[in-house]
């Protein structure tokens, strides 16, 4: 399938949980909205599940992705790991897609802090992990496991984004100064 026909899928699947909630979220509201077929829809993502799974991938990586190109001119691996961290995760605190997912249905977050690690978090974690590795080498990072520093830090970073709903745009700010200064120190030789 081509990438317009896979990112029309996804924006319609978008302005569906938007509008919606994801329970009421349906491959055949996607497809309309699509202006494809349901069989067209189903051929790229075998289930709704499958969909879901796609689009949050695809709206959250895209926040690491930016906050990574926004991180790449600060001196250390550290500093950019820890700047990288934190516009990250103030772009998931202001996510219409997640601030939409904690207002209805938060119970489909669950799964993600209790039971495995989702795309999303594995895109994360190896881009920590990735970043470890340079600090390591660069000195800005202390020694230790690089895949278990990375998925230490993301394991911080959770309940901040599931706060989100509760704080105000100041308590925010304030929340990710702390948790920059929680990985700085965390990381830190």
């Amino acid at each position: 399938m081509p990438v317009e026909a896979a990112n029309q899928i996804l924006d319609a699947a978008r302005a569906t949980v938007l509008d919606f909630g994801v329970s009421r979220t349906t491959v055949s509201e996607v497809a309309r909205r699509a202006g494809l077929s349901r069989m067209t829809v189903y051929r790229r993502y075998p289930d709704g599940a499958a969909l879901m799974r796609a689009l949050m991938t695809r709206e959250f990586g895209a926040l690491l992705a930016e906050a990574q190109a926004d991180a790449a001119g600060a001196p250390t691996a550290r500093e950019r790991l820890v700047q990288a961290a934190i516009t990250t995760i103030d772009g998931l605190m202001t996510a219409p897609l997640m601030l939409r997912l904690l207002e209805l249905e938060p119970e489909l977050l669950l799964p993600y802090l209790t039971e495995r690690v989702g795309r999303f978090q594995q895109l994360a974690r190896a881009a920590v992990r990735a970043t470890i590795v340079d600090g390591q080498a660069d000195g800005s990072i202390r020694g230790g496991d690089p895949a278990v520093l990375a998925a230490t830090c993301e394991y911080a970073t959770r309940g901040i984004v599931l706060a989100a709903r509760s704080m105000s745009t100041r308590q925010r700010a304030a929340a990710l100064a702390e948790l920059g200064a929680l990985l700085d120190a965390y990381l830190r030789p």
